[in-house]
């Protein structure tokens, strides 16, 4: 399906919606002005001055309006995978899985899922959807507001706490991370029955064989139609929105630990992070430690040798 996007000042946005009023819709994505169903062209208008034409006659309906901004490719550029997906996998209907903060040693662990149908695409893409990691925080919560009631997902949180216990136990941080996303997936399939997915695509963070070994005992684990790969946000938007909605929520409880902590902490596990915990210990005592941190992390140590000096 062919589609065009048009940039327009808002004066311009405002004459397209009395051309189309007698084709004006009822049904208004977040952020659009209008929206208009021709005979063989849909229109959406946003806010942000992009217009988004869609159908087969959308590039005659759009020079209308003006020169196209860009002409959204059905393919997007992707980074190469590890595993070989199925041609034209970018445009199926896809669940997507990711994590975020398995590598900062303040904070917890956020897994989603998300399940993008093949038709929201196009808006997910108008919405800015991509990569969390090539966005700022800011960014981030204003999409991830955007997209948190249309996208069907699951947010599991791995607390610290808990985190910890379960590291003391043995459990290793991919076998955590198996678990949540294996569970992730399974709340996101129900939330969408009797539909099912083309396909899985979980953010590649074990080999398929290792995954699926941390997963031996559980009642139900999911394996039909999976995929796995490295990059993943670059291959499907499924993993880009569960990317951001993951993040977002990491970002809050961040926030909610600064608060706690009464200084804002860093993110990340660098030298600037030992001096935080060194100055959390230094107030709060190292008896606080579990409900902030990642123990088993070498900056536990490196703080108590700061506060040692």
């Amino acid at each position: 399906m062919s589609q065009v996007v048009l940039k327009l000042s808002m004066p311009d946005i405002v004459k397209m919606k009395q051309h189309y009023e007698s084709q004006l819709t009822d049904k208004l994505p977040p952020g659009s002005v209008f929206s208009a169903k021709t005979a063989n062209c849909s229109i959406t208008a946003y806010k942000s001055g992009k217009v988004l034409f869609q159908g087969n006659g959308s590039e005659s309906e759009a020079s209308r309006w003006g020169k196209s901004e860009q002409k959204l490719s059905t393919k997007p550029t992707a980074p190469k995978s590890s595993t070989v997906l199925p041609p034209n996998f970018e445009s199926w209907s896809v669940i997507g899985s990711d994590e975020v903060g398995t590598g900062d040693y303040f904070g917890p662990i956020t897994v989603v899922a998300a399940y993008v149908d093949k038709k929201q695409i196009p808006l997910l893409k108008e919405l800015g959807v991509k990569d969390s990691k090539n966005l700022k925080d800011d960014k981030i919560i204003e999409i991830a507001k955007q997209i948190k009631n249309i996208v069907p997902h699951s947010l599991l949180i791995l607390h610290n706490e808990k985190y910890n216990q379960l590291q003391q136990k043995g459990m290793s941080q991919g076998k955590m991370k198996a678990l949540l996303h294996n569970q992730a997936i399974g709340h996101v399939l129900s939330k969408i029955a009797p539909v099912k997915p083309e396909g899985i695509l979980i953010d590649e963070f074990a080999k398929k064989d290792v995954y699926y070994q941390h997963l031996k005992g559980q009642q139900v684990i999911h394996k039909e139609d999976v995929y796995f790969s490295t990059k993943a946000e670059g291959l499907h938007l499924a993993v880009a929105a569960a990317s951001i909605l993951a993040r977002y929520a990491f970002v809050q409880h961040f926030e909610n630990l600064s608060k706690q902590a009464g200084f804002t902490i860093p993110k990340g596990a660098g030298p600037g992070v030992d001096k935080a915990a060194a100055r959390l210990i230094k107030s709060k005592g190292q008896t606080v430690l579990p409900q902030f941190v990642k123990l088993h992390f070498a900056n536990t140590q490196k703080a108590i040798n700061l506060l040692k000096k």
